[in-house]
């Protein structure tokens, strides 16, 4: 139902994933097992998709990676639908509406789950990015892709900045074994990446 796909799990929590939007934006919902309680990470866009795909699965809030208008084309709507939307406050006056800011380096409960915040700017000021306590898992919105960084040709943008981020906040905290999930496209690990880095800073983007 609405191309909900399950791409991981353990007896604690389940990670559902859908593409939305003009531009192909993910979506993820990390939903703990046991109390049935969810987070959606970016209301991105096809807010009625999304609505359902929220109700079904026990969505009560949604986490914004950044401000861009791909990533927050339903928060209006999920809003409006009684859901609270948090983000980080370097980019909230980009968003149509909010309800909660994000702290860095703070623990996100969701039912039994803990979602641990990342400030990761670069692609924008409050650019931020979820780890799964207890589990391999890292979202990194538009921050860290396979093959680079997200994009820092935008308005607020800053190479240097991602770059920073990417080596202090991921590379260094985290292991190789850590897969990590974008805002666009497919997944891969932080041991495929890491030995790319200098690669990067030579090519600027």
């Amino acid at each position: 139902m609405d191309n909900v796909e399950l791409v991981w799990s353990d007896s604690a929590a389940e990670v559902y994933r859908f593409v939305v939007g003009p531009i192909d934006n993910n979506v993820y919902v990390v939903r703990c097992v046991a109390t049935g309680e969810a987070t959606l990470i970016d209301a991105a866009n096809e807010p009625d998709r999304l609505l359902r795909v929220a109700k079904r699965l026990g969505v009560t809030s949604v986490l914004e990676t950044h401000g861009h208008w791909d990533h927050i084309g339903a928060v209006e709507q999920v809003r409006d639908a009684g859901i609270d939307v948090w983000v980080r406050g370097e980019d909230a006056g980009m968003l149509p509406g909010y309800d909660h800011l994000l702290d860095d380096d703070t623990v996100f409960q969701v039912g039994e789950l803990g979602l641990r915040t990342i400030h990761t700017p670069g692609h924008t000021p409050g650019s931020i990015s979820f780890a799964l306590e207890g589990t391999p898992l890292l979202f990194t919105g538009d921050t860290l892709f396979p093959g680079g960084p997200g994009n820092t040709t935008f308005e607020g943008g800053d190479f240097s900045t991602i770059i920073e981020s990417i080596e202090q906040r991921f590379f260094r905290v985290f292991d190789d074994n850590t897969i990590f999930w974008p805002g666009h496209g497919k997944e891969s690990t932080i041991g495929a990446e890491r030995s790319h880095l200098d690669e990067w800073v030579e090519r600027g983007w």
